[in-house]
């Protein structure tokens, strides 16, 4: 039995925790289907891998600049608490939990093309880390939940909970997917759905008139500004000076010099500088493999949703959609760091008095990527401010919703850290908290909470999806209108005979 565990462990760790390896294979195989020749074959495949392995590498290059800036602004402001990080408390878990969680995980993905298969909610989660850490904290909540006596369902039940949550956020946040990419070849696969959600509904409620970010209009001296790379490492470099500023002043000389690893207050200067074109660079990569990667995936993946899955779309990580509004996500980011702060001011005065609630500091990089998701969804239904106000509310939720989750992790003894996404903090408070009346209780609500996930998601698909509803449609008829009012204002007052 040994040998299979380590299989299981190879195919979870070495496979589904490597999206590019699962999306180079899964491109090859939908080549495949559609009978393409043996260098299309592994052409594709490689080119998708390459892709996902550039955006990786984005990925981790917009870390680096960010984490620094992170630290800055916690020594400036003073604040103190539970920073959530999810690679940090699934390394923590996995030292106990591992084993159960490896086959959780790999059942759970079965369990998703089944219910793929046969319900309404076609969807194939490809965001391969969300998988593990979802996985990890649903084998913990249940471990711990259910016993050594019930201890032999931790699996079954943990696979069902994760096949499930991972066809049903993406049927969910679906409509404004398709409202941002203009058709419905992609969803998106990533468990910071909830906050996409909320910020794509904030737009809709708050931006009537307001125009897209991506039509930002600059000076004619500023016009350089539409490049959004330059945008994008212009405004960090303004935040980047902002707080490095703040820390000489506020500081004591060493212990701000020592952030950035510095020797004097130019060279500190300077680091911020570097830091935060390092940032642009990133984005500038994530975009560009996000392009790769869509440029093979989606033909292929037609090949596979043809022969196993007719109709089913693949779900995506959450920088899939940031080319569609770059300006947007900056915004986003911004202002869900500022909702972050916001909300640890009133759990500091309020929440943690009241209710025990910790103290969650703002991470930089889960501000980043979900806020600027945040921010391409409120765009698209409130352009400027409903990227703006979106991305505060999903500050809010993802400083909030990790309190609540640590409600449950404490009562389970991992007290220092927890899963920072808004999907990680509200189902794994839902179905952990229910394990509080009792095993038995706990497992009924745990099951309760699936079938209804799996049944509201697919009446959702049915008759929201599938009908075509276009979120925000009543803005864009206003501002069609606007721009059409507009155009024969111009040409009436340039016709012949306008002027006398």
């Amino acid at each position: 039995m040994d040998w299979f565990l380590q299989v299981l462990d190879f195919i979870g760790q070495q496979i589904l925790n490597v999206p590019a390896y699962l999306i180079g294979i899964i491109t090859a195989v939908g080549l495949i289907a559609l009978r393409r020749n043996a260098g299309q074959i592994v052409g594709g495949g490689l080119k998708a891998t390459l892709g996902f392995l550039i955006l990786g590498a984005g990925s981790e290059v917009v870390t680096a600049a960010l984490t620094p800036l992170g630290d800055l602004i916690l020594a400036v402001t003073g604040a103190r608490g539970v920073v959530p990080t999810n690679e940090v408390i699934a390394a923590i878990a996995s030292e106990e939990y591992g084993a159960e969680g490896a086959y959780v995980l790999v059942l759970g993905f079965i369990v998703m093309l089944l219910l793929a298969r046969f319900t309404p909610l076609r969807y194939i989660f490809l965001t391969g880390h969300h998988m593990v850490f979802m996985s990890i904290l649903l084998t913990v909540v249940l471990s711990v939940g259910l016993g050594d006596e019930l201890g032999w369902l931790v699996v079954p039940v943990g696979a069902v909970l994760l096949g499930v949550i991972m066809v049903v956020m993406p049927a969910f946040t679906q409509p404004w997917t398709r409202k941002i990419t203009g058709d419905d070849s992609i969803a998106i696969g990533h468990f910071g759905s909830l906050g996409f959600l909320a910020a794509g509904a904030t737009g809709q409620a708050v931006g009537r008139r307001s125009r897209s970010t991506e039509e930002i209009k600059f000076p004619q001296g500023l016009r350089f500004l539409r490049d959004s790379m330059i945008a994008t490492a212009l405004s960090m470099v303004l935040i980047y000076w902002f707080f490095s500023i703040w820390g000489l002043i506020s500081l004591p000389r060493d212990q701000a010099l020592d952030i950035f690893g510095s020797s004097d207050a130019g060279d500190f200067m300077m680091a911020a500088l570097g830091f935060a074109l390092q940032f642009g660079v990133g984005v500038a990569v994530i975009l560009y493999g996000v392009r790769t990667v869509l440029g093979e995936l989606v033909p292929a993946f037609q090949g596979i949703a043809e022969k196993l899955v007719p109709g089913a779309k693949p779900a995506l990580d959450i920088p899939m959609i940031f080319p569609y509004a770059a300006n947007g996500v900056l915004i986003g980011f911004i202002c869900s760091f500022a909702g972050g702060l916001i909300a640890l001011a009133v759990i500091a005065t309020w929440l943690n008095p009241a209710f025990g609630l910790a103290l969650i500091l703002p991470g930089m990089v889960p501000h980043f990527f979900t806020g600027g998701g945040a921010g391409v969804y409120g765009n698209a239904t409130g352009g400027r401010r409903g990227a703006a106000i979106g991305g505060f509310v999903n500050g809010i939720l993802i400083t909030i919703l990790p309190a609540l989750l640590l409600l449950v992790f404490g009562e389970m003894g991992l007290q220092n850290s927890t899963f920072g996404d808004a999907d990680f903090g509200w189902f794994g408070t839902a179905v952990g908290s229910g394990f509080f009346i009792g095993p038995v209780p706990g497992l009924i609500i745990s099951l309760v909470i699936a079938a209804v996930l799996v049944v509201g998601a697919s009446v959702f698909q049915r008759r929201v999806v599938d009908r075509g509803w276009v979120p925000g449609a009543r803005r864009d008829a206003l501002l069609a209108e606007e721009t059409t009012a507009a155009k024969e204002e111009r040409e009436g007052a340039t016709a012949p005979g306008a002027r006398r």
